[in-house]
């Protein structure tokens, strides 16, 4: 996962707040930058396909481009890396898929 950490080491670079307002800051900015993402897609739902801009997934991609810049800002926060932070996260997924995959195979299982 080093292009997490690239991108985590090049976003660092960019974050400028007070030290005593380390953690809280990129959290609330995550927060809020996961709420833009959401009312671009609530707009979209609202409005129907034939209201939606041409450029609505280029407006997604940049609120979730700012979602990523804050997860590398906390995580840089908490001295931890994106790419280990991925990489818990997808250990942690794909047992949860193999988890819910074996419930539904115990259950569906004539014995």
């Amino acid at each position: 996962m080093s292009d997490f950490n690239s991108y985590q080491r090049s976003a660092s670079k960019t974050a400028i707040y007070p030290d005593e307002h380390r953690i809280l800051y990129p959290a609330l900015g995550l927060a809020g930058e996961a709420g833009e993402v959401a009312n671009k897609v609530k707009k979209l739902v609202r409005d129907g396909p034939d209201k939606r801009p041409d450029t609505w997934r280029e407006d997604i991609a940049s609120e979730i481009g700012d979602v990523l810049w804050y997860c590398a800002a906390l995580a840089t926060d908490l001295n931890l890396t994106l790419g280990m932070i991925a990489a818990q996260n997808e250990i942690k997924t794909v047992g949860k898929k193999r988890g819910r995959y074996n419930r539904w195979v115990r259950r569906h299982t004539i014995v």
